[in-house]
């Protein structure tokens, strides 16, 4: 006696098919990513390569490499650390107002980078509240590179923190407390089992803290000075020689910007891909 098979009905999807969705996505990505920087690229090449090098590599322009790369390496460093710390601080103790403390590390990205800009600028300078107290003992804050620092650090922070935070939270404890049970100090405990874990995602929010300093420019050219040599910011050299026509030589800064941040996005994926491969290696 034969059985009657009914044929299956294909599975129903939320969305269209393959081909369709992947033709939608490659569509948007070209009006709202590639098509722009690939304009970008384009007015690059009426410059032979002569005046490309004399337009990124001017003692001016090489000035504000050296400080927003270097402003920005110093301010995700110290975002790595105290980011570390307040993520940890989120986690792993409870305490009065810690949902308002929550809130207020994603205030940078909800606040406008002049208006951050703007406050840091009244908090630390000279007359400001935190400016004065320092202006007798000759420690200046604002109009130079320190305020650079300062305002890469502000928006930063949140990088670190939120790329932490959820590994911290998924982190096993019964790997903590077995070590403990064997004598571990505390400090052993988070260098061998604690700090392995959490590495992946730290060096990820460092990267994408890094990342994004490069580009910062709101918050800072209200706090730098913008002084030619000491601190300028490579994004203003940008915006000056817009104001001035110089469309090619803008271009060209920002084609040596553009391939930096390509480069550090590059970083970030393979370091989320490890973090990827890690967290399925543990489990």
């Amino acid at each position: 006696m034969s059985t009657l098979t009914l044929p299956r009905r294909p599975a129903k999807r939320v969305l269209p098919g393959f081909n369709l969705t992947l033709g939608y996505t490659l569509f948007y990505l070209s009006v709202i990513v590639l098509i722009p920087l690939s304009a970008l690229i384009f007015k690059t090449f009426t410059l032979t390569w002569d005046q490309f090098v004399m337009a990124v590599t001017s003692p001016r322009v090489m000035a504000s490499y050296r400080l927003t790369f270097g402003a920005s390496l110093i301010a995700a460093t110290v975002n790595a650390v105290f980011g570390l710390l307040v993520a940890w601080v989120l986690v792993r103790y409870s305490f009065p107002g810690k949902k308002i403390i929550d809130a207020l590390v994603d205030l940078p990205f909800a606040l406008p980078t002049a208006v951050a800009g703007i406050s840091l600028t009244a908090l630390l300078a000279s007359n400001g509240w935190v400016g004065s107290l320092l202006e007798p003992y000759g420690v200046q804050l604002a109009f130079n590179r320190n305020g650079v620092v300062i305002a890469l650090i502000f928006i930063g922070l949140p990088f670190v923190v939120r790329t932490v935070q959820p590994v911290l939270e998924d982190a096993e404890k019964e790997l903590e407390e077995a070590a403990t049970c064997l004598g571990a100090t505390r400090l052993q405990t988070f260098i061998h089992v604690i700090f392995p874990t959490i590495a992946p995602a730290l060096l990820t929010g460092f990267a994408m803290a890094f990342a994004r300093a490069i580009g910062e420019y709101g918050s800072v050219i209200f706090i730098a000075g913008n002084m030619p040599m000491v601190s300028e910011i490579t994004p203003l050299i940008i915006i000056g020689k817009l104001e001035q026509y110089d469309y090619a030589g803008a271009t060209a800064v920002a084609v040596v910007l553009l391939v930096i941040s390509f480069a550090l996005l590059l970083v970030i994926n393979a370091l989320q891909a490890w973090q990827r491969r890690r967290n399925g290696a543990q489990s």
